[in-house]
């Protein structure tokens, strides 16, 4: 016999996160949205702009992709009140092993989409352009910044996120002084943020004769990649230079001059490509990188205005570490922003990091005020 009042405490529970879930998202707004967009899209001249109607779409998808899941596990919740009513009245003991069992997967899908409600800020469904750059260590730090590399693709390649190295620079012995990576997938970038900052690694070093104890320092930067409608370069404002491609390119590589440096200039920012096969792909790719780099400066320019205006500094880049890997004297990863932590470093360093993820992810919901996560 089951637990009726449990099973049923269980539904209850469920059904008020949903709600919960379904306030924060304000999903009213989003379905009225949504219809808006889909009778948009029924115009018969909708697809007159294509890269317009393309970032429409998307948006379409991106709605659905959060209301579809919560009116479809309310209605579950439902459906299964009703068993378990029914079970009362006239118990089957086969029927009620397959609602327990439902019930014990409606909890855990509930569970789910209650992470994506840490993830509804403006620009957290976007893709990311995640770049590494080895900082104080030399030769361990440009190492240190391709086990970083090796990191986030394995956990990309976990999630199912495609990935793409758009720019790159060897260092000297061994590694990167800097890379940097395309990170597509639904949230990269909701995801991602919370590795930005300055990574330290503390280890016996193999490049040292001595076997002395080294610390190396890499800094991660992450921006969402921005859609046009989203930021849009002005044709005037960028400048374009070509460049023989060099580093890990492989055959094609060094022949002819197809790699591109973008630059925007009146901030002086720059991007680079040079791993695609023709000026033309590099071209592309370079101007994406520029424009997430371009709407990123004046979004932290931004959030730096409003953090002078409430009385805060943020902290230097460089003398800020966010999370520390130590592989001897012992073995520990700390987060020093959420103090989670574990000993398993060899996982970590494989791609095991979404623990690191959700402890960043519900800190960073409790540092926010009442009136920021209301504006998200």
């Amino acid at each position: 016999m089951i637990d009726f009042r449990t099973l049923n405490e269980t539904i209850q529970e469920a059904r008020r996160r949903l709600d919960a879930i379904g306030s924060i998202f304000d999903l009213a707004r989003l379905k009225s949205e949504l219809e808006r967009l889909q009778r948009e899209s029924e115009s018969p001249d909708f697809w007159a702009n294509p890269t317009e109607a393309q970032a429409t779409m998307q948006h379409i998808a991106r709605l659905r992709n959060k209301i579809e899941p919560i009116e479809r596990l309310q209605k579950q919740a439902e459906e299964l009140s009703e068993w378990l009513s029914l079970l009362q009245m006239e118990y089957d003991e086969a029927t009620a092993a397959e609602v327990s069992a439902q019930i014990a997967t409606l909890e855990r899908e509930v569970a789910q989409l209650d992470m994506l409600t840490l993830l509804s800020g403006e620009y957290d469904s976007n893709n990311a352009i995640l770049e590494i750059n080895s900082g104080a260590g030399g030769t361990e730090a440009c190492d240190w910044a391709a086990m970083l590399l090796r990191m986030y693709l394995r956990w990309a390649q976990r999630k199912g996120f495609r990935t793409e190295i758009v720019d790159e620079s060897p260092g000297t012995v061994t590694g990167y002084s800097s890379v940097g990576v395309l990170i597509e997938g639904e949230n990269a970038y909701g995801l991602l943020k919370s590795e930005h900052g300055v990574h330290r690694l503390v280890r016996i070093s193999p490049f040292d004769a001595n076997k002395r104890r080294h610390t190396s320092f890499v800094l991660v930067e992450v921006m969402p990649q921005v859609e046009q409608t989203e930021y849009q370069l002005k044709p005037e404002e960028v400048k374009i230079e070509t460049f023989r491609a060099g580093g890990h390119g492989g055959q094609h590589v060094n022949k002819t001059e197809s790699a591109i440096r973008a630059t925007h200039i009146p901030t002086g920012i720059t991007a680079s490509c040079q791993n695609e096969r023709s000026q033309h792909q590099n071209k592309e790719v370079a101007l994406k990188v520029l424009a997430a780099r371009v709407a990123d400066y004046y979004r932290r320019q931004e959030e730096q205005k409003m953090r002078q205006l409430k009385g805060e500094v943020a902290p230097a880049e460089w003398g800020h570490q966010i999370r520390s890997y130590v592989l001897q004297p012992y073995t520990l990863v700390k987060d020093h922003r959420t103090d989670y932590e574990t000993g398993n470093v060899q996982a970590v360093l494989d791609g095991e990091i979404d623990d690191f993820i959700e402890a960043y992810l519900r800190w960073n919901a409790s540092q926010r005020s009442p009136v920021e996560t209301k504006r998200e």
